[in-house]
């Protein structure tokens, strides 16, 4: 740099420096100099030619090097910096002191706080401008501007980082990821090339869009074009020409100082098929394959509409195997597994691809057969399929080495005619199934309009009937018999119930009627006689003292043949001992055959079977009549117990009675006891045991046992019946069967 010369040999913002002999305009200047020098952002120096001493420095340099303004002055360059620093510099300052030239460099710097501190550092070389007829022009000094780059540096250092994580990233990631500037492709990872089964080379510098399923180029032009940074679904076609599912994920960022748009290419295949398989697990049937209820119902309410819309007809055939149940308890689980699959199998080599089989719970199947055509047609189609399922349904099943025989009842609602919605096309199918089962079973029936009305629900019921034992809907509930004065439990009486699928839990009175007119009787009454057993075995063997366990028997059960022999078969249940059974009848079944009946009583109580009368002033037997039988227990109808105390004429037949059994030498239970009144009247009069909703309603098994378990060993809490969401439903407080 050729100039004048600017400053002094000392400076002259110096207090009592040369500077203090200039004139105050002069004196004015160089303090503006030295404030406009201390507030720049920059080290500014001054380095004499020869030694090369500093002859200026604004605060900021003085300050960087461990001095202040004052002192730094006449400092050799070897003293500001270090003599380290200063070899390594040589080479700069000769270019400027030999070379006259400007130099520029960067170093490291330690700041005085010890951080480091990257500075980039100008020479400038000061030069006489008159030579005064020299051939060379003096060299005065050096000018020195250093300016602070570390923030700078920083920034490239963490550019350089994070282009060399990128890079690291690209190349171990395994998703794909595409760099692309203006729709062209510039960079891509190896996953990218093993996706679409290109080379990076064969990538390089293409338009995106070419390797876009045509179907969605235009979405993934819209998305370029707007700039945004969003993910979405799209479709690659690889080198095959094959279609590949993806996600893209779009960022846009700069990489080598270039704005480029990033898309990680996700392949969703594998993402594809897991929803895909999960949407079949939820729409069909995990052991057979078929579709389930709901996806069933979803395509029974598309055919239904499909038929308005078209008039054509469809048919509905709901079919229920025939004992599967007894099945899959005597065989087991397996076994009736593979039953099921191959009756599954059947069904659909014996339908039409356009027909719908589903598998509607348990051992039901639907059928849908859309597409009929109208009038007689219509249901002869439909007959034409049920007689075709009976006989490949019906056929031997080779499950676990052995064959097995299965036959369907079939139930069938045409539409339209039998239903206005899917729900009760459904409801009316399954109507007509349980009519196949109540005329026999292994056939199929029409759901029939003019059956409808107490003769068809009784057949419907008879229907369902048939099926709660084998699906185990039957259910005991217990309620608790006490003593008239004491209060201690003395027994319990076991009550049917029936969860009904539809209706819910039903009491013995809503079927017991149907069951002995269809002659279902027979198995219920055994059912029931099993299930009460095995508690009252259970409750001995968990310290449980509920002795006696009372179990009603129907007339017909009582009369059948091989009774005996069925008490027989319960009383080895585990831990049952004699007396822990007994069985109520009522008074007529002791007026039939008086010598049959007495030898009937004999041999229960042989077997240590306790016997009671049920509902007993209800009926005709006399006082010769008890005492030629065995019994021992009088339970007096409710009918009479309701209007106590109140009622004159049931307050002197009770008494009568309570009297009768008494002197007979029989226990006298009082059932339907509600209120204290009675339970006083009753105790009052000498009534042995008390039974009713006083004392504690009909409990389900657990229910009961916990009531039990609560008050033993005292037994004294007789009237506190416990809250139980039982103890108001209908159906427990319904009189017991």
């Amino acid at each position: 740099m050729t100039t004048g010369s600017i400053l002094p040999d000392d400076d002259p913002a110096q207090p009592g420096g040369p500077g203090a002999l200039l004139p105050a305009s002069a004196q004015a200047q160089a303090r503006l100099f030295r404030l406009l020098a201390d507030n720049v952002p920059a080290l500014i120096a001054y380095y004499s030619a020869g030694e090369f001493r500093c002859r200026f420095a604004n605060r900021q340099y003085a300050q960087t090097f461990g001095r202040d303004e004052q002192s730094i002055i006449g400092c050799t360059l070897e003293q500001v910096i270090g003599a380290q620093a200063a070899r390594e510099i040589e080479p700069h300052i000769a270019q400027v002191l030999v070379h006259r030239t400007a130099a520029c460099y960067e170093r490291v710097l330690t700041a005085p706080d010890g951080s480091m501190r990257w500075i980039e550092v100008h020479l400038l070389p000061h030069i006489a401008d008159d030579a005064g007829g020299a051939a060379q022009a003096d060299l005065l000094g050096a000018f020195v501007l250093i300016s602070d780059i570390t923030r700078h540096r920083l920034a490239e250092r963490a550019v350089r980082d994070s282009e060399e994580r990128l890079g690291k990233f690209m190349q171990a990631s395994a998703e794909g990821i595409v760099f692309h500037q203006d729709g062209f492709i510039t960079d891509a990872n190896p996953p990218v090339c093993a996706l679409t089964g290109y080379a990076l080379a064969e990538l390089m510098g293409r338009k995106t869009l070419e390797f876009i399923a045509p179907d969605h180029v235009a979405q993934a032009a819209a998305v370029m074009a707007s700039g945004q940074e969003t993910a979405y679904e799209s479709v690659l076609i690889d080198k095959h020409g094959e279609r590949i599912p993806v996600e893209f994920i779009v960022r846009t960022m700069l990489r080598n100082g270039v704005s480029l748009r990033m898309t990680i290419v996700r392949d969703i295949r594998d993402r594809h098929r897991a929803e895909a398989h999960i949407h079949h697990l939820a729409h069909h049937d995990a052991l057979t394959g078929l579709p389930n209820r709901a996806s069933f119902m979803e395509q029974l309410t598309h055919s239904v509409r499909h038929a308005d819309d078209t008039g054509s007809r469809l048919a509905l055939l709901f079919v229920d195997l025939d004992h599967f149940k007894r099945i899959n308890d005597s065989l087991g689980h397996l076994v009736g597994d593979v039953l099921l699959r191959t009756v599954a199998q059947r069904f659909t080599t014996s339908l039409r691809a356009t027909d719908i089989v589903s598998r509607f719970g348990g051992d039901e199947f639907m059928v849908l057969l859309p597409g009929l055509a109208a009038g007689p047609a219509h249901a002869a189609d439909a007959e034409e399929v049920a007689q075709k399922l009976l006989a490949a349904i019906g056929a031997p099943v080779h499950a676990e080495g052995r064959p097995l025989s299965v036959t369907p009842s079939i139930g069938i609602a045409l539409y339209p005619g039998d239903g206005d919605s899917p729900e009760e096309l459904v409801k009316h199918a399954d109507a007509a199934m349980y009519l196949a089962k109540a005329r026999g079973r292994a056939n199929y029936q029409y759901f029939d309009r003019a059956m409808a009305g107490a003769a068809y629900a009784e057949l419907v019921l008879e229907g369902q009937l048939a099926l709660a034992l084998e699906r185990g809907e039957f259910e005991l509930y217990f309620q608790p018999q006490v003593g008239a004065l004491g209060g201690a439990l003395v027994g319990a009486e076991a009550l049917l119930r029936w969860n009904h699928p539809q209706r819910g839990l039903l009491t013995a009175d809503a079927f017991i009627a149907v069951a002995e007119k269809r002659q279902l009787m027979l198995p219920i009454g055994q059912w029931v006689l099993a299930e009460a057993a095995r508690c009252a075995g259970r409750w001995r063997n968990m310290g449980l003292v509920v002795a006696p366990v009372a179990a009603n028997l129907s007339n017909i059960q009582f009369q059948a043949g091989g009774f005996l022999d069925a008490v027989a078969r319960v009383l080895p249940a585990d831990g049952l001992v004699p007396g822990m059974l007994e069985l109520e009848l009522t008074e007529r079944m002791l007026m039939d055959d008086l010598p049959k009946v007495k030898e009937r009583l004999a041999r229960l109580k042989a077997m240590g079977v306790q016997l009671s009368v049920d509902d007993f002033g209800t009926g005709y037997s006399s006082l010769g009549h008890l005492k030629e039988l065995p019994i021992d227990k009088l339970k007096i109808d409710r009918s009479f117990v309701h209007d106590l105390p109140g009622n004159k004429d049931s307050a002197a037949i009770t008494c009568a009675i309570i009297q009768m059994g008494r002197s007979l030498g029989l226990t006298v239970v009082a059932e339907g006891v509600e209120t204290e009144a009675q339970r006083a009247f009753l105790a009052a009069q000498g009534c042995h045991e008390l039974q009713g909703m006083l004392i504690c309603p009909p409990l389900p098994q657990h229910a009961f046992e916990a009531w039990v378990s609560a008050r033993q060993p005292g037994g004294t809490l007789a009237t506190a019946a416990p809250a139980s969401p039982t103890s108001a439903s209908p159906a427990a407080s319904s009189p017991p069967a």
